[in-house]
Parts: C-alpha cells; sequence; structure tokens
C-alpha cells in the first residue's frame, strides 16, 4: 500500500515537473511570440521636425523592413528589444530600441556612400561609382515659378549651364553640360523620365507669316515640376556610354515620386504669386525727348504728349498654381496618383500659359515570393499658351518690344475717343504697340501622353529580367492670325491668318537582364545587359491665306474666305528613325577598394549612311576607394577619399531624320530634290578623358568633388550646298577637324553648423571650361544680327583656332568728337576675332539655415569670362532715330555729340561682358506642423525670384539667348528684343490629410 503511495506521489511529482516544464517552455513561447508580433509604429523626422517620407527601417539582425510614409510615419512588426536601423538619402544611418522608436530623428550628411544613384538601365551604390554624376535631390531644387524640370537644376551642378533663353511663360531654355560640341547637330542633353528615353523635339507647331512668336517652347513643359523625387546628371563618358549614340551631350534622368508604403495620404499644395519685368531699358521720356530735339535743333517731332509705352504693354501678371497628390498601398502594392493645374499670366499683356497635368505611377509584387513584379506609370498633359508677338527674326519694323521702346514718348498712344492711334504722325511705318497687342491672336495648344508598363521577374536572388514598353504621344495645334487694321508691310488691308497641325509618337520597347551578387567575400559584380529599339515618327500640315474681311469672326476660322493666289498648304512627314541597339555594362568590386566599370554600345540608326549603318561607344573606369585602405582606416578626418579615371565614346544622332538619304521637296504640281544623300554618313562622335577626386572630412560634414574632363568632338555632322556646277542642293557630310572642350569642375559642400535647432549648410559648385575648333577646312558664318541698317549681317564665326561661335566684328575706337561719326579700326575695312559667347566659368551657390521651425534657402547662379552682343542697343535705339522714334538715354550727355547721321553698324560697341550674378530664388518657410487630427505637417512658405542681378550688361538680363541661327548652325550670345524677364514674389502653402 504505501509502495503504491509512493508510486502515486512519484507519478504525480514527475508529471507535476513534466507540467511545470510544458507550462514554462509555453509562457517562454508565448512571450517570445508576443514579442515577435509586437506591433511598433514611430515617425523619422529631420532636424526641424519634417516628417522624412521613404525613409527605411529594419529590424537588425532579420529580413523585416519597411519604408516610411509621405508624413515620416512607420508601422513594422518587431520584438520589444529589437534594435531598428533607419537609413534614408541625404541622411546619416541611425540606430535605435524598438521600444523607444517613438520618434526617430535623422541628422542630414552631405555625403552617404550606401545611396543608391540611377546610372540607366540599373543603379549602383554611389560609393561604386567611376563615373561623374551629380545627384540634385528635391530638396536642394530651385524654388519659384518652375514650368520644366532643366529649370529645377540651375546652377546646381558643376559643369551644367541652364539658360532661360526668354522670359515667355513656358519658353525655352539652352542647356550644356560641359560646353558646346556640335557645330550642326542638337547639343541639349538627352533626358530620359523614368526609363524612357525622350526625343528631344516636341509637337508644338511654329507660327506661319506675320511675325508670330518665334520662341519654340520647351519639350520638357508636360512634366510637372512638383512630381519629380530627384535628377541625376551623368557627365563624362564611363556614366553616358551606356546611352551610347545619344549620350555626347551628357544625359539627365528624372525619376518621379512613388507611392510609399502605408495607410492613404492625401498631400495638396498651392501657390499664388506677383511677377514685374525685372529691368526697364532706359529710354528718354517726353521731356528728355523734347530737350534731345532742341539740343539737336530738330523742329519737329513734338506732338505735346506725355507717354510710356512700354507700361502700356506690360503689367502686373498672377500666377497660381495647385498640385494634389493621392499616395499608399502595402509591400506587395504601392501607387500615386496626382494632377496639377498652373495658371502663368505673362508680364507682358495677353501673354499667357495654361498647364494641366495628372500621372499615376504604381508597382506591384505578385506570387508568393513576390519574384513576379509589375510597374505603370502614365503621364496625361495639355498646355495652353497664348503667344505674345514677340519674334527674333524681325528687321527694322521690329516686334513688340522694339515698338514700344522706340515709340516717340510726346505721340498719344491713343486718340481722344480712346481707340488705337493707326498710321500717326510719326511715320506710316512706325506702329503702335498697343495696336500690334489688339490685332495679334496666336494660340498653341500641346496634348502629351506618356505611358510605359514594365513586367519584371527575379530570377534568382541576385538575377532580374526586366521588360519596359512605352509610348509617347504628342498632338499639337496653333491658331495665329493678325487683323487687316494693323499697319504692317504686307498685312495693312489683308491681315492673315495659319492653322498648324503637328504629331509625334515614339515607341520603346527595352529588355535587360541585372545581375548583383558578391562572387567571392572580397568581389562583387553589378551588371546589366540589354536590348532595345526605339521609333521617332513626326508629321504635321498648315494651311494660311490672307485678303480678309472683318466680319466678327476670326480669321483663322474662315481661311477659305481668302484670295486663292494668296493660299498657301503645306504638309510633312519625316522619315521614322529606327534605333536598335545592344548594351551591356559591368561594375567589379574588389575588397570594397577597387572599382572597374566597362561599358559597351552597339547602336544601328536609320539616320545613317548604308555604310556606317552601327556605332559602337565603349568606355572603361576605374577607381581607388583609398579611404578603405588600412593606412586611412584609423584616422578621424578622411572619411572618404575616392580616385577616379575614365575614358570612353559617345555619340550624337541629333540631325534631321532622312539626313542621309534623297529627299524630295513637293511644291504645286512640282517636285525637286532637297537633299542628296549620303551612303557614308557616320556618327559624330566625342571622345572623354575624366580623372576626379570624392571626398569627405570630419564626421562626413564636409565633402566635394573636383574633376578634370578633356572631350574631343569628331566626324563633326554638317549640312552645306552642294559645290557647283552640279545640280543644286544640300547634303549632309562629316566635317573634318574636331570641337573640344576641357575644364576643371569643383564641387563643395558643407556642413557650417549643426544642432538640434539650428543648421546651415553651403554648397557650392564652380566650373573653370575651355572651348575650342581645330583642324576645320575654312569657315562657316552664323549670329544673324538683325534690325535697320544690319541686312544680312553675321557676327559669330567658325573656324579653326578659336572657340565655338567667335565673335567676328569691326573694332569700334569711339565717337569721333568733330563729326559726330564711329571710328573704326581701319576704318571698318578689317574685321577681327572679338572674344567668345561661351562662358569660361560657371559659378552655383546655395544655402539653406534653419531655426527650429524656420527655414532660409537661397540659391544663386552665374556665368563668367564671354561676350554677348547687344543687338537691342545696336540697331533699335541708335540716335538715328530722334525726331520721329525713341533712343537710348546712355546715348545723351556723354560728352560727344553723336551725330544723327551716324549710321548703326555691326561692331565691338555693342559686345558687352556677360558676366553676371544671379539671386535666382530665395525662400522663407516656416513649419506650423500638426493642426488637430487631419492636418499634417502644414507649411508656409514666401519665395522670391530673380530678386537681383550683378552684372554690367546694359541689356534686358545677360541670361540671355535669343535664336540668330543661320542655315541650321546655332548662335550664342545674341539679345535682340527679347520677352523681359520677370521677377515674381510667390506665397505657398502645403499639406498633407
Amino acid at each position: 500500500m504505501l509502495a503504491n503511495v509512493k508510486h502515486l506521489h512519484m507519478r504525480i511529482k514527475n508529471n507535476s515537473q513534466r507540467i511545470c516544464t510544458l507550462l514554462f517552455i509555453f509562457f517562454s513561447l508565448f512571450q517570445t511570440l508576443v514579442a515577435q508580433s509586437q506591433t511598433v509604429t514611430g515617425k523619422v523626422v529631420d532636424a526641424q521636425g519634417n516628417g522624412v517620407p521613404g525613409a527605411t527601417v529594419s529590424v537588425r539582425g532579420s529580413n523585416a523592413a519597411t519604408q516610411t510614409g509621405n508624413d515620416g510615419t512607420f508601422t513594422i512588426q518587431a520584438p520589444n528589444t529589437a534594435t531598428l536601423v533607419v537609413t534614408s538619402v541625404g541622411f546619416g544611418t541611425q540606430e535605435i530600441a524598438a521600444s523607444n522608436a517613438a520618434t526617430v530623428t535623422l541628422q542630414a550628411t552631405s555625403l552617404n556612400l550606401n545611396e543608391v544613384v540611377v546610372t540607366g538601365y540599373g543603379t549602383a551604390r554611389r560609393r561604386d561609382l567611376t563615373g561623374s554624376v551629380a545627384t540634385v535631390r528635391e530638396k536642394d531644387f530651385n524654388k519659384g515659378v518652375i514650368t520644366s524640370p532643366d529649370q529645377l537644376i540651375q546652377g546646381k551642378a558643376a559643369g551644367v549651364l541652364v539658360i532661360n533663353n526668354t522670359g515667355q511663360p513656358g519658353g525655352s531654355t539652352t542647356v550644356r553640360i560641359r560646353g558646346t560640341s556640335s557645330i550642326r547637330s542638337g547639343n541639349q542633353p538627352l533626358f530620359v523620365v523614368d526609363g524612357v528615353p525622350l526625343s528631344g523635339g516636341s509637337a508644338r507647331p511654329g507660327g506661319r507669316g506675320g511675325d508670330f512668336g518665334s520662341d519654340g517652347g520647351n519639350p520638357l513643359n508636360f512634366i510637372n515640376p512638383n512630381d519629380i523625387a530627384n535628377i541625376e546628371i551623368l557627365k563624362d563618358a564611363s556614366a553616358t556610354a551606356i546611352f551610347g549614340s545619344r549620350g555626347a551631350n551628357g544625359v539627365v534622368l528624372i525619376t518621379t515620386k512613388r507611392g510609399q508604403s502605408g495607410v492613404p495620404q492625401l498631400d495638396i499644395s498651392a501657390s499664388t504669386g506677383l511677377s514685374n519685368i525685372v529691368k526697364r531699358l532706359e529710354v528718354l521720356d517726353a521731356n528728355e525727348y523734347r530737350q534731345a530735339l532742341k539740343d539737336y535743333g530738330l523742329t519737329t517731332g513734338d506732338f505735346g504728349g506725355n507717354e510710356n509705352a512700354f507700361d502700356a504693354i506690360t503689367r502686373t501678371s498672377i500666377t497660381q498654381n495647385y498640385n494634389v497628390a493621392l499616395g499608399g498601398g502595402s509591400e506587395n502594392g504601392r501607387y500615386r496618383i496626382s494632377a496639377g493645374y498652373l495658371d502663368q499670366q505673362g508680364i507682358i499683356e495677353t501673354s499667357a500659359l495654361k498647364k494641366i497635368t495628372a500621372s499615376l505611377t504604381s508597382n506591384f509584387r505578385f506570387l508568393e515570393s513576390k519574384k513576379l513584379g509589375l510597374d505603370v506609370n502614365i503621364l496625361v498633359t495639355q498646355t495652353n499658351e497664348r503667344i505674345a508677338p514677340i519674334s527674333s527674326f524681325v528687321g527694322f519694323t521690329g516686334n513688340l518690344i522694339s515698338q514700344a521702346l522706340q515709340w516717340n514718348p510726346t505721340h498719344s498712344l491713343r486718340k481722344p475717343n480712346d481707340s488705337i492711334w493707326i498710321d500717326p504722325a510719326v511715320g506710316a511705318t512706325t506702329i503702335n504697340p498697343l495696336a500690334q497687342l489688339a490685332y495679334f491672336n496666336d494660340k498653341a495648344n500641346l496634348n502629351t501622353v506618356i505611358a510605359s508598363i514594365s513586367p519584371s521577374y527575379r530570377i534568382t536572388k541576385e538575377l532580374e529580367y526586366k521588360f519596359i514598353y512605352s509610348a509617347n504621344r504628342q498632338v499639337g495645334t496653333r491658331r495665329g492670325q493678325v487683323n487687316r487694321l494693323l499697319n504692317a508691310q504686307g498685312i495693312e488691308g489683308r491681315g492673315v491668318a495659319f492653322v498648324s497641325n503637328q504629331e509625334q509618337t515614339n515607341q520603346q520597347i527595352t529588355n535587360t537582364l541585372n545581375f548583383n551578387k558578391p562572387l567571392t567575400s572580397n568581389i562583387n559584380l553589378n551588371a546589366v545587359i540589354g536590348h532595345e529599339w526605339l521609333t521617332f515618327d513626326s508629321r504635321g500640315n498648315s494651311m494660311s491665306g490672307q485678303d480678309f474681311t472683318n466680319v466678327g469672326l476670326n480669321y483663322y476660322d474662315v481661311l477659305q474666305y481668302t484670295t486663292q493666289n494668296s493660299r498657301g498648304i503645306s504638309s510633312f512627314a519625316s522619315p521614322t528613325t529606327e534605333l536598335q541597339s545592344f548594351f551591356g555594362r559591368a561594375i567589379v568590386n574588389i575588397m570594397d577598394r577597387y572599382l572597374i566599370t566597362g561599358t559597351i554600345r552597339a547602336d544601328g540608326s536609320t539616320r545613317f549612311g548604308e555604310n556606317n549603318k552601327y556605332g559602337y561607344f565603349p568606355s572603361v573606369g576605374l577607381a581607388w576607394n583609398v579611404s578603405n585602405e588600412d593606412f586611412l582606416k584609423t584616422n578621424d578626418i578622411i572619411n572618404n577619399l575616392k580616385l577616379r579615371l575614365s575614358w570612353g565614346k559617345t555619340g550624337n544622332q541629333e540631325f534631321p531624320s532622312g539626313a542621309s538619304l534623297n529627299r524630295f521637296g513637293f511644291g504645286q504640281q512640282s517636285i525637286s530634290q532637297s537633299n542628296y544623300g549620303n551612303e557614308d554618313l557616320k556618327w559624330e562622335t566625342s571622345t572623354t578623358t575624366n580623372a576626379g577626386i570624392d571626398f569627405s572630412i570630419i564626421k562626413n560634414r564636409f565633402s566635394g568633388s573636383v574633376d578634370y574632363f578633356y572631350k574631343k568632338t569628331t566626324d563633326v555632322l554638317f549640312e552645306q550646298n552642294i559645290v557647283q556646277p552640279a545640280p543644286g542642293g544640300r547634303i549632309w557630310i562629316n566635317l573634318p577637324g574636331y570641337v573640344l572642350n576641357k575644364g576643371v569642375e569643383i564641387m563643395l559642400t558643407g556642413g557650417l553648423m549643426r544642432s538640434r535647432d539650428v543648421n546651415w549648410n553651403l554648397m557650392v559648385n564652380a566650373s573653370f571650361l575651355q572651348n575650342t575648333v581645330e583642324g576645320l577646312a575654312g569657315f562657316y558664318e552664323t549670329g544673324a544680327l538683325r534690325g535697320q541698317g544690319f541686312s544680312n549681317v553675321r557676327g559669330q564665326r567658325l573656324i579653326s583656332g578659336q572657340p565655338l561661335n567667335v565673335w567676328y566684328l569691326r573694332k569700334f575706337e569711339g565717337i569721333d568728337k568733330g563729326t559726330g561719326q564711329s571710328v573704326y579700326t581701319d576704318q571698318g575695312n578689317t574685321l577681327f576675332y572679338s572674344g567668345s559667347p561661351n562662358p569660361k566659368m560657371l559659378l552655383g551657390l546655395s544655402s539653406d539655415f534653419n531655426y527650429k521651425k524656420l527655414t532660409a534657402t537661397v540659391n544663386m547662379n552665374g556665368t563668367f569670362g564671354h561676350y554677348l552682343f547687344n543687338n537691342t542697343a545696336a540697331s533699335v535705339l541708335g540716335i538715328g532715330n530722334l525726331g520721329t522714334r525713341n533712343i537710348a538715354k546712355a546715348i545723351i550727355g556723354t560728352g560727344v555729340t553723336e551725330a544723327i547721321s551716324n549710321a548703326p553698324a555691326p561692331s565691338t560697341r555693342n559686345l558687352e561682358k556677360g558676366d553676371y550674378l544671379k539671386m535666382a530664388n530665395a525662400t522663407l518657410s516656416y513649419r506650423i506642423g500638426n493642426i488637430g487630427k487631419s492636418i499634417r505637417n502644414l507649411n508656409i512658405s514666401l519665395t522670391g525670384q530673380n530678386l537681383f542681378v550683378i552684372t554690367k550688361y546694359t541689356g534686358f538680363d545677360p541670361e540671355v539667348n535669343t535664336d540668330a541661327g543661320v542655315n541650321g548652325i546655332p548662335s550664342l550670345g545674341v539679345e535682340y528684343i527679347p520677352y523681359p524677364s520677370a521677377r515674381t514674389i510667390l506665397l505657398g502653402l502645403n499639406f498633407s490629410l
């Protein structure tokens, strides 16, 4: 019995121990499970308390990770004892215990070597780059009224020149990366938006007859700058060779914003502003004009009035800009839908730009393994322009700007009954600028759709296949008319009208394989191979006519009413351009110290002759991460030191489609050959050598880079007339000789002050450039100078031993005190090379200062060492106008009396230094923060744009480039009665819901 009791006791004891052990294990597992399934929420902010979107939050030691939403918030499953690692581009890494993750503050850093950089058909860590690549992030973009992406980066990267050619809303820009390389073909860089390369052109039609506005507009206007996340600028051949025949002028990669994981968030921004003219040219007012008439003994020309014609055509304009974006999703699928509306009045009466944009970006992951991906992007834009009658191709009658400048200030613009003067007493060929505004009507409309679909499949952890199909469709229309009442030659009593239509369709198919894997413990390979097929189609038509009657209808709506012999009709269809490419790139990282990048691309294009269909563009880049060597690892000063060296070839095919073919022009029942084919026509090739150094010191607080480049462009594409006695026509050839660009680029960034409440950062970039032409047989002329006394005058040459577009002019020595006539060296019989329009130095300055919730940002840019020709002063406001038209104030009271008979002539008299430093934009913003439970991250800002310019240039704006090209040869540095620049004050508001 006792034995049984003891046995039972032992069983109970053993079972109790087992039960306790099981309970202990159960509770331990329960606690572990609870800990593993615990939801950790928090927010990632910068030093000013602003939410940081897109930051990566991961659990150290596991694969668990997420990204912050647009307001910086995140949710992640993690043990309470875990450590969270938080990283974001442009910020230092922060580690924090999950239990303390309510708020994670990241400090901005001037360098993030682990930052992923878009390199074209793939990505790479910044530390692995061997080429020259500049990154401009959203927080560093220029502020103000921005209509296109290129304006965001003006002054932001060394070696990059951006000129706003005109003040017209939506006007064109000139963009040069490391100088001008081509004589006849395009010099603009290649722009790529989310992997879709753009054609560089636009379907916006030009005007026809009647001196309609001649600026071609900006082909990038369809992109909403508010949708852009960052911009990468690829400058040397190691970076651009992957784009082969289109990379010679540099490549600009635009990445748009993406949706972030989390609950849906609505981002709203709105701004409104006022704009006025930056600078008025000094002409005589009515009293000064009367005094000048008296001083010169003129008894006519005083009509007793007091008029300011320039005030009459300008205004304080209003700009409104509204943007809204909805984003959200999960790790399996993210989306962002955005819409924008811009309504920008021009400072010239009647001119305006309205732009409506909408976009969808989305990416999805399928299958349990998440190996199958799909990206879908759609961008839709409509732009509507009212274009001012400001043409750069006018002669002595001028355009709206010259008509206002020249208007006799003693003559009224309106009659006593308030109607507009026509054929005033100051001369039948003098056009009243108010009449020019009233009787011109010029409208352009452009609709753009870019759609892309990109499935991808991760074959293994290291290997991914990606397919892209994109279509870019643009349809443009333009309607213009000039009323028969305007007293313009060829218009008065007749009128003129036109309707033009143009369309472009571009398609892309790209297949790539990306491989990224450590081959050994010391060697990592990041490689891509691919095939690409691109097509570009462009066609259009136009109708015009004259001899209308004013019956209350728009002329362009009743073109059939015109006289038969005044009607014109034309249409065109450019030969389809096809580009087939094979490419590959490999980046080898050895021990995180030695880097090798090799790239090759083979391009076959229908633009080239049968004997040169394919071009081959190789490059190689080497880099040494010196700071990872043992002798620098333990130092406390140098955090990063990299030496780079690269060499490679890139091409240029930016010239008319079908240039290598026999082409014919069609007239009324007639056909004539306009272009003779050239089977040997080949690629224009740029060979670039680049040496650079990247560095950062004092805990990455200060960083920078220095690059030297040597770029030689050979086989220069050129169109020329066929030498007689051969049949008349034109032919494209490859010129002998070459264009050389070389220079040094310096970029420095520093955190001058860093604390919890105060942060001050400064960025400076400077470029020193040299441009020459060598080995060219003979010379070519361009730089058309226009206006009274400038008929068929060209002021620039392309000739060996000189920079591109060198000025070639008479040398002005002054005004003869005895005769009042201009004195020229050698009586003006000899012309001299007189300087370059190409800047020798580019400068960019940016600074941001933060104090608690207050932020001040300043952006400046400038160019130096070049000369501009002030064609406005030369031919519009000369002394010969006195008695009928107005003159420049600067030519009166100089101590030397210039004779009225002193005829204007192209000379160095009006060649001026173009040096300037401009306060491009300055912003003061205040972060109010959250209001209640709905409004988050409320921010209010005040921005000034084009606040002031430091310059000795006497024209409207030293940042100018009026189209003065001749026979397709571009010019640079001419100012001829352009649309003036505007100064804008903008009030902005943005918040999230």
